[in-house]
């Protein structure tokens, strides 16, 4: 995979690279009509742009969700029959895998149309709704197949993401800097999630996790619809 990436980046034309562009200095209107400006925001941008800072807020929390529910699986899948958890797990991993890549592509395809907000509330949704049906069976089928869950709102986000970082940064010239920490934030809530999980399987059982992991999944999705903003956005326009 790392070869066939190699191989597709080599293949781009370098004269076809508008680094400015690329990094949300300007639009391509703005461009044209010879309003670019080009100097970059300040850093400070990262801190003043109130959706952004929502929209971190809201990612730190679905991975504090998310991160956690699959090795929880894999743990439960194990204790039933340890000669095929590792399988189990695979088949968790391969399931979610295969719906993932046509959902990323539906939302790629349907982001314009549709909005950034009604599929990142989506992609929101998903956890609690998964981190209910865990608590209801342990058998293995219905494990493997409550997964099948986790490849929708992961492709919806895996999707969404850089979009939503390039319509709050447009015009910032910050846009690189601000997906860094944006994936800062994401990255903590993926690195507590299973410290959180591990302390409420510990003193409540498997069940309790997985409802203590969707109900962080719904205070994001609740502060999704109260203070998230649609960013899809005008040329020239900036969101605040």
């Amino acid at each position: 995979m790392s070869l066939a990436s190699l191989f597709s980046v080599l293949a781009i034309p370098r004269s076809e690279i508008d680094h400015d562009l690329a990094r949300g200095l300007h639009d391509a209107v703005s461009k044209q009509d010879g309003k670019a400006d080009d100097r970059p925001s300040g850093l400070t941008v990262l801190l003043t742009c109130r959706p952004l800072l929502i929209f971190a807020a809201c990612v730190t929390l679905f991975h504090l969700a998310n991160a956690a529910m699959l090795p929880l699986v894999g743990q439960k899948l194990a204790l039933q029959d340890r000669n095929v958890g590792t399988s189990l797990m695979s088949a968790c991993i391969v399931a979610a895998q295969v719906v993932m890549v046509p959902v990323a592509l539906l939302v790629g395809a349907k982001a314009d149309a549709w909005g950034r907000k009604p599929l990142l509330l989506a992609a929101l949704a998903i956890l609690p709704i998964r981190g209910a049906l865990y608590t209801l069976s342990d058998n293995a089928f219905w494990l493997v197949g409550v997964q099948l869950l986790d490849g929708i709102g992961a492709g919806i986000y895996g999707a969404l993401f850089p979009v939503i970082v390039a319509d709050l940064m447009r015009g910032t010239g910050r846009f690189n800097v601000a997906q860094g920490a944006v994936v800062t934030a994401q990255g903590i809530g993926a690195a507590l999630s299973t410290t959180l999980a591990g302390v409420v399987v510990v003193h409540a059982g498997y069940s309790a996790a997985f409802l203590t992991l969707g109900g962080v999944a719904a205070a994001g999705l609740v502060l999704c619809i109260v203070a998230m903003p649609e960013t899809e956005q005008r040329p020239n326009q900036r969101l605040r």
